[in-house]
Protein backbone atom coordinates (compact mmCIF):
# COMPACT_ATOMS: atom_id res chain seq x y z
CA UNK A 1 0.00 0.00 0.00
CA UNK A 2 1.20 3.20 -1.00
CA UNK A 3 1.74 6.02 1.31
CA UNK A 4 1.51 10.12 0.77
CA UNK A 5 4.37 11.73 -1.09
CA UNK A 6 5.53 15.32 0.06
CA UNK A 7 5.43 18.36 -2.33
CA UNK A 8 2.58 20.80 -1.21
CA UNK A 9 1.81 22.46 1.62
CA UNK A 10 -1.08 21.94 3.45
CA UNK A 11 -3.86 23.89 1.98
CA UNK A 12 -2.25 25.12 -1.39
CA UNK A 13 -3.53 23.09 -4.60
CA UNK A 14 -1.45 23.11 -7.59
CA UNK A 15 -1.95 21.09 -10.80
CA UNK A 16 -3.90 18.12 -9.02
CA UNK A 17 -1.29 17.46 -6.64
CA UNK A 18 -2.62 18.40 -3.65
CA UNK A 19 -5.65 16.26 -4.01
CA UNK A 20 -3.54 13.18 -5.07
CA UNK A 21 -2.25 13.48 -1.69
CA UNK A 22 -5.17 14.11 0.43
CA UNK A 23 -6.69 10.97 -1.31
CA UNK A 24 -3.81 8.68 -0.29
CA UNK A 25 -3.40 10.58 3.15
CA UNK A 26 -6.99 8.90 3.62
CA UNK A 27 -5.94 5.78 2.75
CA UNK A 28 -2.45 5.79 5.21
CA UNK A 29 -4.44 7.14 8.14
CA UNK A 30 -6.55 3.76 8.05
CA UNK A 31 -3.21 1.38 7.62
CA UNK A 32 -2.02 3.38 10.40
CA UNK A 33 -4.95 2.33 12.16
CA UNK A 34 -5.10 -1.42 11.40
CA UNK A 35 -1.18 -1.87 11.91
CA UNK A 36 -1.29 0.02 15.73
CA UNK A 37 -4.79 -1.88 16.42
CA UNK A 38 -3.30 -5.17 15.52
CA UNK A 39 -0.28 -4.86 17.15
CA UNK A 40 -1.53 -3.48 20.81
CA UNK A 41 -3.74 -7.10 20.44
CA UNK A 42 -1.21 -8.93 19.58
CA UNK A 43 1.49 -7.46 22.65
CA UNK A 44 0.06 -6.82 26.23
CA UNK A 45 2.28 -6.03 28.56
CA UNK A 46 2.26 -7.14 31.94
CA UNK A 47 4.53 -4.35 32.83
CA UNK A 48 4.59 -0.32 32.59
CA UNK A 49 4.35 0.68 29.63
CA UNK A 50 7.72 2.94 28.38
CA UNK A 51 6.99 6.57 28.75
CA UNK A 52 7.62 7.63 24.85
CA UNK A 53 8.48 11.63 24.29
CA UNK A 54 6.71 12.13 21.10
CA UNK A 55 8.38 14.40 18.72
CA UNK A 56 6.63 17.71 16.70
CA UNK A 57 6.95 16.13 13.83
CA UNK A 58 8.67 19.00 11.74
CA UNK A 59 9.36 16.76 9.05
CA UNK A 60 5.44 15.94 8.25
CA UNK A 61 4.62 19.60 8.66
CA UNK A 62 2.92 20.08 5.55
CA UNK A 63 0.54 16.81 6.04
CA UNK A 64 -3.22 16.44 7.45
CA UNK A 65 -3.62 16.69 11.09
CA UNK A 66 -4.96 13.70 11.12
CA UNK A 67 -2.09 12.15 9.55
CA UNK A 68 0.41 13.10 11.92
CA UNK A 69 -1.50 11.56 15.33
CA UNK A 70 -1.50 8.49 13.75
CA UNK A 71 2.37 8.76 13.38
CA UNK A 72 2.23 9.86 16.84
CA UNK A 73 0.49 6.75 17.60
CA UNK A 74 2.80 4.50 15.50
CA UNK A 75 5.74 6.07 17.61
CA UNK A 76 3.90 5.42 20.97
CA UNK A 77 3.22 1.87 19.98
CA UNK A 78 7.13 1.01 19.01
CA UNK A 79 6.10 0.24 15.74
CA UNK A 80 7.93 3.27 13.29
CA UNK A 81 11.11 1.79 13.88
CA UNK A 82 9.92 -1.85 12.88
CA UNK A 83 8.38 -1.01 9.89
CA UNK A 84 11.25 1.19 8.66
CA UNK A 85 13.55 -1.44 9.15
CA UNK A 86 11.06 -3.96 7.23
CA UNK A 87 10.92 -1.62 4.42
CA UNK A 88 14.40 -0.36 3.73
CA UNK A 89 16.66 -2.87 5.06
CA UNK A 90 19.69 -2.67 2.81
CA UNK A 91 22.80 0.08 2.73
CA UNK A 92 24.51 1.49 0.42
CA UNK A 93 28.22 1.92 -0.73
CA UNK A 94 28.23 5.35 -1.94
CA UNK A 95 30.21 7.10 0.95
CA UNK A 96 32.71 9.35 -0.57
CA UNK A 97 32.35 12.77 -2.56
CA UNK A 98 33.73 10.78 -5.82
CA UNK A 99 31.31 7.95 -5.65
CA UNK A 100 28.60 10.37 -5.11
CA UNK A 101 29.56 12.20 -7.94
CA UNK A 102 29.61 9.44 -10.58
CA UNK A 103 26.20 8.01 -8.56
CA UNK A 104 24.36 11.43 -9.66
CA UNK A 105 26.49 11.58 -13.25
CA UNK A 106 25.48 7.80 -13.98
CA UNK A 107 21.55 9.26 -13.05
CA UNK A 108 21.84 12.60 -15.35
CA UNK A 109 22.75 10.63 -18.00
CA UNK A 110 20.22 7.91 -17.79
CA UNK A 111 17.04 10.21 -17.13
CA UNK A 112 18.51 14.30 -18.16
CA UNK A 113 21.38 14.28 -20.94
CA UNK A 114 20.11 17.86 -21.87
CA UNK A 115 20.22 19.26 -18.88
CA UNK A 116 22.86 21.69 -17.45
CA UNK A 117 26.29 19.96 -16.64
CA UNK A 118 26.71 19.25 -12.44
CA UNK A 119 30.31 20.86 -11.78
CA UNK A 120 30.48 19.27 -8.08
CA UNK A 121 28.43 17.06 -5.42
CA UNK A 122 29.57 16.51 -2.50
CA UNK A 123 28.39 15.13 0.97
CA UNK A 124 28.07 18.13 3.55
CA UNK A 125 28.28 17.30 7.41
CA UNK A 126 27.02 20.83 8.30
CA UNK A 127 23.92 20.95 5.59
CA UNK A 128 20.79 21.97 7.98
CA UNK A 129 18.83 18.62 7.71
CA UNK A 130 15.67 20.83 9.15
CA UNK A 131 15.86 23.21 6.24
CA UNK A 132 17.54 21.22 3.54
CA UNK A 133 15.85 17.68 4.48
CA UNK A 134 16.37 17.11 0.73
CA UNK A 135 19.45 18.48 0.15
CA UNK A 136 20.75 21.67 -1.44
CA UNK A 137 21.21 22.74 -4.98
CA UNK A 138 23.56 25.28 -5.64
CA UNK A 139 24.19 27.54 -8.77
CA UNK A 140 27.06 29.89 -7.94
CA UNK A 141 28.87 32.50 -10.40
CA UNK A 142 32.66 32.33 -10.70
CA UNK A 143 34.86 34.55 -12.73
CA UNK A 144 36.53 31.95 -15.66
CA UNK A 145 38.54 33.61 -18.39
CA UNK A 146 37.63 37.02 -18.04
CA UNK A 147 33.55 35.60 -18.41
CA UNK A 148 31.43 35.13 -15.45
CA UNK A 149 30.04 31.26 -15.34
CA UNK A 150 27.60 29.66 -13.16
CA UNK A 151 28.70 26.49 -11.42
CA UNK A 152 26.25 23.50 -10.00
CA UNK A 153 26.66 22.29 -7.18
CA UNK A 154 24.79 19.52 -5.06
CA UNK A 155 24.86 18.74 -1.80
CA UNK A 156 23.67 16.20 0.27
CA UNK A 157 23.60 15.83 4.10
CA UNK A 158 26.58 13.28 5.34
CA UNK A 159 23.75 11.58 7.33
CA UNK A 160 22.52 9.57 3.69
CA UNK A 161 25.81 8.12 3.81
CA UNK A 162 24.17 5.19 6.17
CA UNK A 163 21.01 5.03 4.95
CA UNK A 164 18.92 3.13 2.93
CA UNK A 165 19.97 3.49 -1.20
CA UNK A 166 15.87 4.05 -1.75
CA UNK A 167 16.70 7.91 0.52
CA UNK A 168 19.90 8.61 -1.13
CA UNK A 169 18.55 7.62 -4.66
CA UNK A 170 15.47 10.19 -3.86
CA UNK A 171 17.67 12.88 -2.58
CA UNK A 172 19.90 13.30 -5.51
CA UNK A 173 16.44 12.52 -7.78
CA UNK A 174 14.98 15.40 -6.14
CA UNK A 175 18.17 17.79 -6.84
CA UNK A 176 18.67 16.76 -10.30
CA UNK A 177 15.27 17.25 -10.98
CA UNK A 178 15.53 21.50 -10.09
CA UNK A 179 18.11 21.06 -13.20
CA UNK A 180 14.95 21.21 -15.39
CA UNK A 181 12.17 22.23 -12.87
CA UNK A 182 13.15 25.28 -10.35
CA UNK A 183 9.81 25.35 -8.48
CA UNK A 184 8.12 21.93 -6.60
CA UNK A 185 4.56 22.15 -9.37
CA UNK A 186 3.29 19.41 -10.74
CA UNK A 187 5.88 18.99 -13.64
CA UNK A 188 8.68 18.94 -10.80
CA UNK A 189 6.85 16.08 -9.14
CA UNK A 190 5.79 14.13 -12.58
CA UNK A 191 10.01 14.05 -13.47
CA UNK A 192 11.01 12.86 -9.98
CA UNK A 193 8.61 9.89 -10.38
CA UNK A 194 9.94 8.99 -14.12
CA UNK A 195 13.53 8.92 -12.73
CA UNK A 196 12.17 7.34 -9.29
CA UNK A 197 9.11 5.02 -9.66
CA UNK A 198 7.25 5.30 -6.27
CA UNK A 199 8.97 8.67 -5.53
CA UNK A 200 6.37 10.19 -3.30
CA UNK A 201 6.12 6.65 -0.96
CA UNK A 202 9.84 7.09 -0.52
CA UNK A 203 9.86 10.80 0.16
CA UNK A 204 7.08 10.31 2.84
CA UNK A 205 8.99 7.16 4.65
CA UNK A 206 12.41 9.44 4.10
CA UNK A 207 10.63 11.83 6.41
CA UNK A 208 9.32 9.14 8.87
CA UNK A 209 13.21 8.03 8.99
CA UNK A 210 14.71 11.03 9.74
CA UNK A 211 11.65 11.55 12.42
CA UNK A 212 12.53 8.30 14.04
CA UNK A 213 16.06 8.96 13.51
CA UNK A 214 15.65 12.55 15.64
CA UNK A 215 13.87 10.11 18.36
CA UNK A 216 15.95 7.80 18.85
CA UNK A 217 19.29 10.47 19.36
CA UNK A 218 16.86 12.34 21.63
CA UNK A 219 16.25 9.14 23.33
CA UNK A 220 20.01 8.28 24.19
Amino acid sequence: MLLPGIGLREGTVNGGVDAFRMRICKETVSFFETAADTDHRRQKRKDQPKVIRLPHLKYLAGYPPALREKVKKLIADEQLGPYLTARYPNTHEVQTDRALYAYCADLKRDHLRSAEQIDKVTYDSKLDVVRHALGLHTSISRVQGGKLKAKKEIRIASLFKSAAPEFLKMIVVHELAHLKESDHNKAFYRLCEFMQPGYHQIEFDLRLYLTHRELTKNQT
